[in-house]
């Protein structure tokens, strides 16, 4: 008579099907298994993210064998794996790493291409680890890599506009172009919230009172900003093309404002101005891997000093993820939300 041999299981958050954040329920999975090139992450701590939200709502599907459980940044115990190929780092079995994954962070367990962990940064804990790969990936590739900050005619005078400035993106690209000694302009939703960014070394700008063109003219003289990042989009493009010096470069990350506008193309001409964006998700491993190395290079250094560090609002248990989703949709946190095992 066969035996049947019961799969080792863990505990992860799933989507039962899109809608608000009460879809979200804690249930029993398999415990994954790494291919080639992936390891095994116990994890301890998750990152929740604003594209997760999208994913629930049915709005952003994982990339094709992908997890469909939800989060893509952990930290945890690295406890297995394919260990034998490219490995950077140098990492081993019992080592504490962060990873920026496609999915499945939601999870006790989770798999991650072995070029997209890195080592945890000395003295961190294991939230703020998980607090680093998702913004810090995205910031370094689209502030420094596709925006080129500091590499136009100005150098080391350049500037650099974030559009959502307390948001977990938003509090790094502040403390990064801060610490590379770039003036940095936020845009922010409260009095509370300006004061963060201000603190962390920007200039903010209420979006509520204020017009952000004519502030950031005012801060410039008149020049306006080398780089914007912009998790906006929508009627946003136009003023945003407006603000730009010349030669500057516009990032777009996110569509949170909708996804049409009309622009003046004739501006962009006029001004060699460049218009460009990106996702993150569906790049291939190798390009996730070149960033790791510049952060582990660049950026690790900093966060071991403290210069600078994950900005971390409220931590769940990974079971009240519901709540967590809550807290995401309400815009009133200023930096991470994260969830714990």
């Amino acid at each position: 008579m066969s035996q049947t041999i019961a799969m080792p299981t863990m505990q992860a958050i799933e989507i039962t099907r899109p809608g608000e954040p009460d879809v979200l329920k804690l249930t029993s999975r398999d415990i994954p298994k790494p291919d080639k090139g992936e390891v095994l992450i116990k994890v301890a701590a998750a990152g929740v993210n604003r594209p997760d939200v999208f994913q629930r709502k049915g709005n952003y599907a994982p990339p094709p064998g992908i997890s469909d459980i939800p989060g893509m940044e952990v930290a945890g115990e690295l406890v297995d794996g394919d260990l034998d190929g490219e490995n950077p780092f140098g990492l081993k079995r019992g080592d504490r790493v962060c990873a920026l994954i496609g999915g499945g962070g939601y999870a006790e367990y989770a798999i991650a291409p072995l070029l997209q962990c890195l080592p945890t940064p000395k003295g961190y804990s294991m939230v703020e680890a998980a607090a680093l790969p998702e913004n810090f990936f995205t910031v370094w590739s689209n502030v420094f890599d596709r925006g080129q900050l500091g590499q136009g005619k100005r150098g080391a005078r350049e500037s650099l506009l974030v559009q959502g400035g307390s948001s977990g993106i938003g509090v790094t690209a502040i403390q990064l172009a801060h610490a590379f000694g770039y003036r940095v302009f936020v845009t922010a939703g409260s009095a509370e919230k300006c004061t963060a960014c201000e603190q962390l070394g920007a200039i903010a700008i209420n979006y509520r009172e204020q017009d952000f063109v004519e502030e950031v003219k005012r801060h410039s003289d008149g020049h306006g900003v080398d780089v914007i990042l912009d998790m906006v989009a929508g009627d946003y493009l136009p003023r945003e093309i407006e603000v730009l010096a010349d030669d500057g470069r516009l990032v777009v990350i996110a569509t949170l404002g909708g996804g049409k506008a009309t622009i003046d193309a004739g501006a962009i001409m006029r001004r060699r101005l460049t218009v460009t964006g990106s996702t993150l998700r569906v790049r291939p491993i190798a390009f996730k891997a070149a960033i790791a190395q510049a952060l582990y290079e660049k950026v690790w250094p900093l966060l071991e000093s403290r210069r600078v560090q994950p900005i971390i609002h409220q931590v769940f248990p990974a079971a009240d993820a519901t709540k967590a989703h809550v807290l995401m949709e309400s815009s009133a946190h200023i930096g991470k939300i994260m969830l714990t095992w």
